[in-house]
């Protein structure tokens, strides 16, 4: 038995050696109600797997989530010790379905917003290696429950995203996806909100493959526990974006950032130029020199910034890398097999197991 660049165990042969595995994780917070009805419709087989698990992360739930995926007959249960957000619960969905030896890792929503029967299209890129990545584009137009405001809003926010990823992904906010087991093996959160729009941005800034599969909805079970209310979402949203595009884009974000004084110090020279050759003497002209000098300084200031934000830049995709190689090698450890079919991680293991966001 060998291990390979990506964590998986092979035979001899080159074959996997214990089958090709897909882990379908759905992160929870109190969902009793909804759970039930989101796992009855979820596959237990799938075309190009030999394994489909279901992984579920509780997000420090209060009611009888665990109790009842368990019931369900969920294959693993992770449970967080107090509730760390969508973000966290998504991070740490992805580090123990790889430590459970998934090949492909599907993430859907717990309120059965997402209609599983699409999965086997969602998966379909990844499987046949045309995509790292592949994301389930709603019928955003169609949906009768988003307000005419919300789909303007989606549509600006995905378009706002693929300008800064550069990727295809008209439904930047859909939480339905596939990942690889490379894509998953990179993914690192900053943000605690969510993780639909970085984890764009960051595929765009490591090169990855990604994909956008049409699916399905289905009714609403729940209003949205993300989405409690527009203007809250679309700051949070802009935030992500914002620091994303500082994260991963530094000089060009500095660039254009310093390009707003520089236009403006180089319009109030061109302006005392003009004034001085025409010979317009109808008043003192310094106070226009002042602040065309004050804004040339933040410019410059601002692009130097950018240089030095570039630079440290090259110190994070290094750091980057040595956390997929160090991650990658956990893996390939003793600890790679999850043990139990179905276990709940203590708060001791939890909370040396889950990524910090």
């Amino acid at each position: 038995m060998a291990v390979d660049d990506r964590g998986i165990t092979r035979d001899a042969t080159g074959d996997r050696a214990d089958g090709r595995k897909l882990i379908i994780q759905i992160p929870c917070l109190n969902e009793e109600e909804q759970l039930p009805a989101t796992l009855a419709e979820l596959p237990r087989h799938v075309p190009g797997f030999d394994v489909v698990e279901w992984l579920v992360i509780d997000d420090g739930s209060t009611d009888r989530t665990v109790e009842v995926a368990r019931e369900c007959g969920v294959d693993h249960i992770v449970s967080l010790p107090y509730n760390r957000g969508l973000a966290t619960a998504f991070t740490t969905g992805l580090d123990a379905a790889l430590r459970a030896g998934a090949d492909v890792i599907v993430n859907t929503d717990a309120d059965n917003q997402y209609d599983a029967a699409c999965i086997p299209d969602l998966v379909a890129p990844v499987v046949a290696d045309e995509a790292d990545m592949a994301v389930g584009e709603r019928p955003i137009e169609s949906i009768q429950t988003f307000s005419f405001v919300k789909k303007r809003l989606q549509r600006l926010g995905s378009w706002t995203v693929r300008l800064f990823s550069r990727t295809e992904v008209r439904d930047a906010a859909s939480g339905f996806r596939a990942f690889s087991r490379t894509a998953a093996l990179k993914v690192q959160l900053n943000g605690r909100y969510s993780y639909t729009m970085e984890t764009l941005i960051q595929a765009g800034w490591e090169n990855l493959r990604v994909a956008t599969v049409p699916v399905q909805v289905n009714g609403e079970t729940r209003p949205s526990r993300l989405v409690r209310s527009m203007p809250r979402y679309v700051f949070h949203s802009a935030q992500t974006i914002l620091r994303s595009f500082v994260l991963y884009k530094p000089f060009r974000f500095f660039f254009v950032l310093g390009a707003l004084p520089f236009l403006l110090s180089t319009i109030l020279v061109v302006r005392w130029f003009a004034l001085t050759w025409f010979g317009d003497s109808s008043g003192s002209r310094v106070p226009s020199l002042v602040a065309a000098a004050v804004l040339m300084l933040m410019a410059f200031q601002l692009w130097i910034f950018g240089v030095i934000a570039d630079l440290m830049s090259v110190n994070r995709r290094i750091l980057s890398e040595l956390r997929f190689a160090e991650r990658l090698r956990n893996l390939s450890g003793p600890e790679a097999d999850d043990g139990p079919a179905t276990r709940t991680a203590t708060a001791t293991e939890m909370s040396s197991r889950a990524p910090r966001s």
